[in-house]
């Protein structure tokens, strides 16, 4: 038989010896009394003496809440800090007494002197209540129990949010927590949400009642217990705007750790105690009545306490509201590569981490990124598009760009841009659209150097004479052949394909590629690291067929050095204790040599030889050797440029400037006035600062046989000509495999 079966026998055992000794039966009113009191003597043991089902203590000790993660540049910069719950723990010694003193007046002013409970609250508790009930039943409402919120310690508000948050959350649900008879039939009186929030509320006062019994136990004191349980309720609490915890709090609202604060802060502290009350309500901003009411009471409760000269809390309730000057919403200056992050996170977690991981801050992420290149890469491309909206005013705000930096040795990416920084009135973020990456659009010219790779490969030469005439293309069935012309709308005839390649003649890169076969340029395409499918059709040796930044990148890449690999943003991936959970494979692959050096000599020409389509790259105001190609697409619709420097120890930079709804650039907005400008910046400024070594030459073979074309081709120009080609022999101070400065 259970104690409460026993006890409620010999109770009436009892009655019915009283009804025969005074024959007059009291069994009625003691039967009606009888449920109460077991119910109240059964209620007050569940609280204060059942100990059944309480939580684990172990994790609370703990308090090992998700926390921020960080992502790091190569050089150890954080890049972006990561939370579902942007919070800072802190110990007791860590809140500044005025701070723990406006906390107590705002919240629980007996917080060191209760044992978790505060029965002094009990009657304005219930005062409040029976008002709230009342006022509703008078209003037509209805009679239903309205539980008021307030009263509770700081215990309580931690139990609540720690141990009961789910309970929480659901209470105002039409489901009752628990099935049982007695929950019923008061759900019948007081309705379903006070009954939840009733028997919710009872249960934060028996955990309360708990926690600080364990916390004296563990700690040694109750003096210790009171300290340890304050502090996780000063890191755990919500103040809005996705922080957690007054050091949190304080840093976004005020731009101020809580390590400076002293009297005179008494007002930003009351701020800050009085946002845990509704933070909905009393977040701290300029003009609102309601939080500057809630503060003056706490300062007015700080002065009463003793806690701060009554003068001092005149003075500053006449002061207005600050807070911190708005900073820039962007949690990072490389958001396009945070997205890539979580692209690899996804790709080489295998179910030990993820982006989870990183949100919870279980995990730290050291990128490849270099802070200094990305924020060369965003001032270069805001420049290079402000220059295009003076040039189009119409388009302000609208125009759009994407830039990608490749470490040459091994495809690391040192920036990434996927947007520009400002746009349609805000700053980027991580979770915008990612042009470098996920924009698949024409590569227009900037791909005929696939083609002629792939021709080298079948082997013609840099001076093969390749024919620059009309050609017809097929369009399919029942559609009229497509002439190709050229930029300029001419035809040049037998020309050199080096000199093909650096006008960027549209119909040799035809004849080419009809005279090897399109699978032999889709084929070195995907050698170099294209893997975007690509349409089948001779007009892709053009550029008609739509692909990555990052992908094109990689490719001029492997062809300035020689070495296959693929880009990667993640260098390595270690728990919060530092155990190194991934790094990055760094395996590469050379190729073919031959080809490669004149693909190399072939893309420099573009920068050297005068009519080449970049050769604003060649002279003393830009003295870094570079080799790249532009490209343009149909009707001007994008602007590209992608080069490098030299080899393993060089950079390779690409650039696309474009709009989002591909709409025309303009009349003559090529490559190389749109984008180029861009890549000369970066280029210009990285090596400047000298972040990423110092500038590579090229190899004498290279650069001398570009001066032998050169020399060939002199006899046969006039004299304004010849001087010009005398002038591209002779004035870059890096020519002929010099090192540049």
């Amino acid at each position: 038989m259970s104690p409460y079966a026993a006890a409620v026998a010999r109770v009436v055992q009892r009655v019915r010896s009283t009804c025969s000794r005074r024959g007059v039966c009291l069994v009625v009113p003691l039967m009606v009394l009888l449920p109460l009191v077991l119910a109240t003597w059964g209620l007050a043991h569940h609280i204060y003496f059942d100990r059944s089902g309480v939580p684990e203590l172990e994790p609370f000790v703990r308090f090992e809440l998700s926390s921020t993660g960080t992502v790091y540049d190569a050089r150890g910069t954080v890049l972006v800090e990561l939370a579902r719950e942007y919070r800072q723990v802190v110990s007791y010694e860590e809140v500044p007494l005025i701070l723990r003193q406006a906390i107590l007046a705002a919240e629980d002013k007996n917080f060191f002197t209760h044992s978790g409970v505060d029965y002094r609250a009990l009657p304005r508790v219930l005062y409040r209540t029976a008002m709230s009930s009342v006022g509703a039943w008078g209003s037509g409402k209805g009679f239903r129990l309205r539980l008021r919120q307030g009263g509770s310690t700081l215990t309580q508000q931690l139990v609540r949010g720690y141990f009961l948050r789910d309970r929480w959350s659901r209470e105002n649900d039409a489901t009752l927590f628990r099935d049982k008879l007695t929950w019923r039939l008061l759900s019948v009186v007081v309705g379903v949400p006070a009954t939840n929030k009733l028997f919710r509320k009872l249960e934060e006062v028996r955990l309360a009642l708990w926690l600080e019994e364990e916390m004296i136990r563990r700690f040694g004191s109750r003096e210790r217990a009171k300290r340890e349980i304050f502090a996780r309720s000063a890191s755990f609490n919500y103040l809005g705007n996705g922080r957690y915890g007054f050091a949190a709090g304080s840093q976004y609202y005020f731009g101020k750790p809580l390590s400076t604060y002293t009297m005179e802060d008494a007002g930003k502290a009351a701020l800050l105690a009085g946002i845990t009350k509704a933070p909905r309500d009393y977040l701290p901003v300029p003009g609102n009545a309601r939080p500057l009411r809630r503060r003056n009471e706490i300062l007015a409760l700080m002065a009463r306490n003793g806690d701060i000269p009554e003068s001092l809390a005149k003075r500053l309730q006449a002061e207005p509201v600050l807070v911190a000057k708005a900073t820039s919403p962007v949690k990072t200056q490389a958001p396009a590569a945070i997205d890539t992050v979580f692209d690899e996170l996804r790709q080489h977690g295998a179910g030990r981490f993820g982006v989870e991981d990183l949100l919870q801050g279980r995990i730290l992420v050291h990128s490849t990124v270099d802070q200094r290149v990305q924020t060369i890469v965003n001032d270069a491309l805001e420049t290079g598009l402000g220059h295009y909206e003076k040039r189009h005013p119409q388009a302000k705000g609208l125009i759009q760009g994407s830039v990608v930096v490749l470490r040459n040795a091994d495809a690391a990416i040192l920036a990434e841009a996927g947007g520009r920084y400002f746009y349609k009135n805000r700053y980027a973020r991580y979770s915008d659209f990612n042009r470098a990456t996920g924009s698949l659009r024409q590569a227009g010219s900037a791909w005929k150097p696939m083609v002629y790779l792939a021709a080298f490969r079948e082997g013609l030469n840099l001076d093969t004479a390749v024919p620059d005439e009309p050609i017809a293309v097929p369009m399919g069935a029942d559609r009229p052949v497509k002439w190709i012309a050229n930029y300029d709308n001419e035809f040049k005839g037998p020309i050199p394909m080096r000199q093909a390649l650096a006008e960027s003649r549209n119909a040799v890169a035809v004849w080419i590629t009809r005279e090897i076969g399109l699978d032999r340029v889709i084929g070195t395409s995907r050698e170099l690291g294209v893997h975007t499918p690509l349409q089948p059709y001779i007009t892709t040796a053009l550029g008609a067929s739509e692909v990555r930044l990052l992908e094109l990148a990689g490719a001029y890449r492997a062809m300035a050095s020689g070495i296959l690999a693929e880009p990667y943003i993640i260098d390595r991936v270690t728990d919060a204790a530092g155990e190194v959970l991934y790094e990055a494979a760094r395996t590469a692959l050379e190729f073919s040599s031959s080809h490669l050096t004149l693909i190399q000599e072939g893309l420099r020409g573009v920068v050297r030889i005068p009519k080449g389509t970049a050769h604003s790259l060649y002279g003393r105001d830009f003295p870094i050797p570079v080799m790249g190609k532009t490209g343009t697409t149909s009707d001007f619709r994008d602007a590209l440029f992608v080069g490098s420097t030299y080899g393993p120890q060089g950079v390779t930079v690409a650039v696309r400037i474009g709009f989002d709804d591909n709409r025309t650039l303009g009349d003559k907005e090529t490559g190389g006035r749109a984008a180029l400008p861009i890549f000369r910046e970066i280029m210009l400024m990285t090596y400047q600062q000298e972040l990423v070594g110092s500038v590579p030459s090229f190899p004498r073979q290279i650069e001398e046989g570009i001066d032998q074309y050169l020399q060939r081709q002199a006899p046969d120009l006039g004299d304004s000509q010849a001087e010009d080609h005398h002038r591209t022999l002779t004035a870059s101070p890096h020519h002929q495999g010099e090192q540049a400065r």
